[in-house]
């Protein structure tokens, strides 16, 4: 069982290429880097976005956001129970509320924020028990990947050397 299991790609894994190519479309349009996608939970995508702050002229416009937009949209309603959110970066503050107004159940993202991420490392949004609902977290899926992203992207647009870490990024 375990040599069939080899070849089979994770669930997570698949969903988080997914958001890395949307990711990888941002950076092309000049965005932050930033990806997700939103899957039901029988495996059906029902969203996919990327940063788009800079092409709509608008502060909100995060790949999380355009997300739970379009999968509130695809099911006809705002409560996205049962769902899985993928997102290249842990979230801001920002869609870290927007997750837990929607009431999605379980969020996977790449690359930690240690400075400004609202799910786990700077705040905990998306556990805090005075909210109304939390959210199951998991770091760290092809976050490698996702860290060399974001660190070209922003290498290349400060033309300067970046340390390996991203302590020092305005990650979105």
């Amino acid at each position: 069982m375990s040599a069939s299991l080899s070849y089979m790609e994770s669930p997570d894994l698949r969903f988080m290429k997914m958001a890395l190519r949307q990711a990888v479309r941002a950076e092309e349009l000049g965005e932050v880097p930033i990806g997700a996608v939103i899957v039901g939970a029988d495996g059906t995508l029902l969203a996919q976005a990327h940063n788009s702050t800079e092409s709509l002229k608008d502060p909100t416009a995060h790949a999380e956001i355009l997300a739970i937009t379009q999968a509130a949209a695809a099911i006809g309603d705002w409560r996205l129970e049962g769902t899985t959110l993928y997102v290249t970066k842990e979230p801001c503050p920002m869609c870290a509320g927007a997750i837990v107004s929607a009431r999605i159940p379980r969020v996977v993202w790449g690359l930690t924020d240690p400075l400004r991420g609202g799910a786990l490392s700077r705040f905990q949004i998306l556990n805090d028990p005075q909210l109304n609902h939390r959210a199951d977290c998991c770091s760290g899926v092809l976050e490698e990947e996702c860290r060399e992203l974001v660190q070209r992207f922003f290498k290349a647009r400060r033309g300067t050397h970046l340390e390996s870490t991203t302590d020092d990024l305005d990650l979105q």
